[in-house]
This record gives C-alpha cells, structure tokens and sequence, in this order.
C-alpha cells in the first residue's frame, strides 16, 4: 500500500512552557502544504523492519521516526508478526522544519492500521504517532489546526483562503534538540499573540492572521539567508513570510499565483530545495 505524506508548516509557534517530564508545552497553528513524501509499506513474511530509500541521507534504523512509528504500533496493538518492509520516496526536505520524518511515521501508522485490519481509530493512532514526534498527530490528521501541549491535543480550525504558499530552505539543516535547548537558555522569549491569532482563524480575518503569524524560534535560531529570502518574498507580494517549525525553512504566502511563482523562480535559482505549494486538507492520501 502506498500513500503521500504532506508537509507542515507553523502558521504560529509558540513554547509556552516546559513540562515536569522535561517536554515542552507548545501552542501551534499547523498548515498541511502540497510538497509531499511517498511511503509505501508491505508484509514480507519475514522477521524485522525494513527501511529503504533511494535517498542515502535518509536513516535505515531506528533513528528512522517512520521505524519508530512502526515499533510502537505493534507495541500498542499487541503483534508479534513485525515482518515488513517501508520505503520512503523523499521530497519534503529534511532537518526544515516542514515534519517530513513526522509525516513518514503518519504514513507507516495509516498504512499498517489497513495492512493488519486493525480498526484502530483516529485518536488512537493519534496517541501512538505522539509517543514517536510532536508533529505526527497533525501530520496524521492534516488540513488546518491547533496543537497544542506535545502535539497530541489537536482541534481542527477553519480552513485558510486558498492561496500559493513558497518553501524555501537555505543550505543548511536546524537540530530540533538544539533549537529547544537555546529557548530554554534564553534570557527573554517575546511571545506570540496567541489570542488575537485564534481570533483571526475563528473569523476568517486574513489580514490579521498575516500580522500575527509568529514563531518565537526566529528569536533563538541564527539562520542567515532568513533575511534575505524573506525580503524576497516580500518584494514579490508575499503577504507574510515565516520560518516554519524549527527551521531553517521561510515558506511565504500569496494570493497570487503570478507573484508567487516569481517569487519561486527568484529563490529557485539561488536555492535548491524550493518548492511552490497550495494549502492542501488531508495530511495522508491514498495513491
């Protein structure tokens, strides 16, 4: 069975706290965009989980979150019969940002939930995907949400205007480890509007959204095309323009497809891993 993992990005990213087990407490808007991963998952007869890629950078144990994935379902459903093997087609970016290793553990949850009929509902695989990433919940439900806490409590929010949405990711990769490390050494965290942003989804007031669109990480993490990339689609027409998640990707939004694919052609030239995408309302698809 095959299906198409999408991206995310944060439309607001705030950490609101830390946790007595030493997590973190987060408010996040999540946004699932069209640039997708492929996954595909079969029963092999033998014992073990196989990962593979054509994508050397991508991990064949269980540093894999979509291994991961796979280890706690069975954990959770009580099987024994673990024999399968999942490959991975990679065109989300990795260490961005974007969830892409998270949208892969969606994917192996979805996928295995058919393959062993095990009726698991939603909120479920929901419980399993947040043992394994804070971003597998919303990567299994998609469309346009809150999160808050880990990731697990989730609350679907009305869906934005239809617009174009840039992915652009620098040269380089943003440990999340490290990212909440340097929150956590921070003296002061400007935190974001949280309120007037629920306000703004609630009521469908897109210009308010784009004045409070935040993430508190831009605070902490040094990413230094950021500037520039944002500039650059600003001067396109980018309504807003945002680093998502952790980083180190800006993705800007437009509501014009003749401006936003300047803007790509602009930032395509300079930057590899530059992806036009829509808003898209699922988070797993079935191919």
């Amino acid at each position: 069975m095959i299906v198409k993992a999408a991206a995310k990005i944060n439309l607001m990213l705030d950490v609101v706290g830390k946790l007595p087990n030493g997590y973190h407490s987060l408010f996040m808007i999540m946004q699932s965009v069209s640039c997708y991963d492929t996954v595909r998952v079969d029963r092999t007869g033998e014992n073990g989980i196989k990962i593979i890629s054509s994508d050397e950078r991508v991990p064949k144990d269980e540093k894999n979150i979509a291994y991961k994935a796979a280890e706690a379902f069975f954990d959770y459903a009580g099987i024994s019969d673990r024999g399968i093997e999942i490959e991975i087609g990679k065109k989300i970016p990795m260490a961005a940002g974007l969830a892409g290793g998270s949208a892969d553990g969606a994917g192996v949850l979805y996928i295995l939930n058919r393959l062993y009929k095990t009726g698991l509902d939603e909120f479920s695989l929901c419980s399993i995907g947040e043992k394994v990433g804070a971003d597998v919940p919303f990567s299994l439900t998609g469309g346009t949400s809150l999160c808050v806490d880990t990731g697990g409590v989730i609350a679907p929010l009305p869906a934005i205007s239809d617009c174009f949405i840039v992915l652009c990711k620098p040269d380089m990769g943003v440990s999340t480890v490290n990212a909440y490390k340097q929150i956590d050494e921070a003296q002061r965290i400007r935190h974001a509007d949280r309120t007037a942003m629920l306000y703004a989804m609630k009521n469908r007031d897109t210009a308010l959204m784009y004045e409070k669109m935040n993430n508190v990480f831009e605070q902490v993490i040094e990413v230094p095309k950021r500037p520039y990339i944002k500039q650059t689609m600003k001067r396109c027409g980018a309504k807003a323009a945002l680093m998502s998640g952790s980083g180190p990707t800006v993705f800007g939004i437009f509501t014009s497809e003749d401006e936003a694919r300047l803007c790509f052609n602009k930032l395509k030239m300079q930057f590899g891993e530059t992806y036009l995408t829509r808003p898209v309302k699922r988070g797993i698809e079935e191919v």
